[in-house]
């Protein structure tokens, strides 16, 4: 009798097992190139221990107990030499090499236009999806991406609804997709969910370069019981609002890791954000009921992709040396000295690599003030030989030096726009800048000072900043406005390596721009 209800107790506890399955949904973001595994120097207290990379996600998903899925919201290759020099081809390879089930692009996936975006479309084994752009000129969606795709895993059908940032347009080079429309995600979104539910899938999945909101940016951080309130206009939790049905919705682009993911209490969605550079992955679970088919949870959570957890995989490993192994005789080059650390603001306002790179730029055209955006410079610069591979991984974008003028007043408009809240999207040379941060977007105090008087709004300046601001980067609308502008067809990069060829480098002190109490 004791084994019968022995076996009874076997069957029922299996019978449990089986009453739920659950595919699991592996989700990147914002990778930027950074395809290996560094030195985890934010971590005081093992800043030596190794994290992220393609090899180690790919370690992990070989430990993977139940069916799963691979996605990405993108910005997929821009921060590293192997991704910049190879347009993007090398992260579509490793991707490949991963089983990527589908991609929404980022904006910086267009910073080469849309010639190298469609190589790496055309590459890749998995669809890119974006439902939200369209030609100008015709008014047809562009023909290179689908709208979304539907994946069947372990037997259930998901669909996945892809939306590029409508930011787009001026957060890559503008030059490149003038030509293109980046129509409102929310609106995108409540008009295709119809379409998708007379499909009859049983989760639907939207991959999106937008995230809740940008004050979680380079955060990792338990949103998981927050409310948020004052959200942007564009922010993915009001996506998921106007498009009821949405299970679980992908972002990106904020460059925030949600520890626990966040259920938004309006529309039940779950969110999930990977945050930088392929330091984590997130992991979401579908649960289905096995009798109903139906789906019955969603749940999601970071995973740090730790190497002595996870393990690095052998033969994903040997592709990212063979890119590696092409680039570093150039990149391995040393070209010149650092005498200190060149870091980022803790403060988020001006920062040491931020005030050298201004100089820099200022300096080598002779102009009074110069300006670039805090947020084209990706990585620190440190102590001791400094090879170009660091400067590329600090300033990986293109640009050129670009000078015009300005008078006061649009130098005033132009801080105006970049001094959001408590940080800084700007970094100056040439002047200094006391601001408090005001109710909305625009700071409440702003004292300007040239040589120590603060500037008139008449005055006329000669500047420097990039030609990504110039041609009406996000934070760069003033620039249009300028006289006398001149391509002078340095790249900035190259103005770094002239700087470090004259002599060891040190960062400016901080203090350029003051946030007062």
């Amino acid at each position: 009798m004791k084994k019968i209800f022995f076996l009874l107790t076997l069957l029922l506890a299996a019978g449990g097992r089986a009453a739920a399955l659950t595919v699991a949904v592996y989700h990147t973001s914002d990778a930027h190139g950074w395809y290996s595994a560094r030195p985890a120097r934010w971590d005081n207290a093992q800043p030596a221990r190794l994290i992220g990379g393609f090899a180690a996600l790919a370690a992990q998903l070989e430990k993977e107990t139940s069916p799963y899925l691979l996605l990405d919201s993108g910005d997929m290759f821009q921060g590293t030499p192997e991704g910049i020099l190879t347009k993007g081809l090398a992260s579509v390879t490793l991707m490949n090499q991963l089983g990527y089930a589908a991609a929404a692009p980022g904006n910086h996936d267009y910073d080469y236009g849309e010639g190298p975006l469609k190589a790496m479309i055309a590459a890749a084994k998995f669809p890119f999806l974006a439902a939200n752009v369209y030609e100008k000129k015709t008014g047809a969606p562009a023909p290179y991406f689908k709208p979304y795709t539907v994946l069947t895993v372990a037997g259930k059908r998901i669909a996945v609804l892809g939306l590029a940032g409508s930011h787009t347009g001026t957060s890559t080079r503008p030059d490149g997709v003038r030509h293109l429309e980046f129509r409102d995600e929310a609106a995108e979104a409540a008009a295709r969910l119809p379409e998708i539910k007379k499909l009859a899938p049983d989760a639907v999945i939207l991959l999106i370069h937008r995230g809740i909101t940008e004050d979680l940016s380079v955060k990792s951080v338990d949103v998981s019981t927050w409310t948020f309130e004052d959200l942007g206009a564009h922010s993915a939790l009001l996506v998921a609002r106007a498009a009821p049905g949405i299970d679980l919705l992908l972002g990106g682009h904020h460059h925030a890791a949600l520890l626990n993911g966040y259920r938004d209490p309006v529309s039940g969605t779950v969110l999930g954000e990977s945050g930088y550079g392929l330091s984590n992955v997130t992991r979401a679970e579908l649960t289905f009921d096995e009798a109903t088919g139906k789906l019955t949870g969603v749940s999601a959570g970071i995973v740090p992709l730790w190497v002595d957890q996870t393990g690095q995989d052998p033969a994903v490993l040997a592709t990212i040396a063979g890119f590696s192994a092409q680039v570093e005789k150039e990149m391995g080059q040393t070209v010149g000295q650092a005498k200190t650390d060149l870091l980022f603001s803790p403060e988020r306002l001006d920062s040491g690599i931020g005030n050298w790179v201004s100089d820099v730029t200022r300096e080598v055209t002779g102009a009074q003030l110069a300006f670039q955006n805090t947020g084209a410079i990706r990585a620190e610069i440190r102590k001791g030989p400094v090879r170009l591979r660091d400067l590329y991984q600090a300033m990986p974008f293109d640009n050129n030096i670009i000078t015009m003028r300005l008078t006061g007043a649009q130098v005033r408009r132009l801080l105006a726009d970049n001094l959001v809240g408590p940080k800084s999207f700007m970094q100056v040379s040439g002047l200094t800048v006391e601001f408090k941060p005001g109710p909305g977007r625009e700071p409440a105090l702003l004292r300007v000072k040239y040589r120590g008087r603060e500037i008139k709004d008449a005055q006329e300046f000669t500047i420097a900043t990039n030609d990504y601001l110039a041609g009406g980067g996000d934070g760069g609308a003033v620039f249009s406005g300028g006289k006398e502008i001149e391509d002078t067809m340095l790249p900035v990069r190259d103005a770094l390596i002239k700087a470090f060829a004259k002599g060891p480098v040190s960062a400016p002190p901080a203090g350029r721009i003051k946030r007062l109490p």
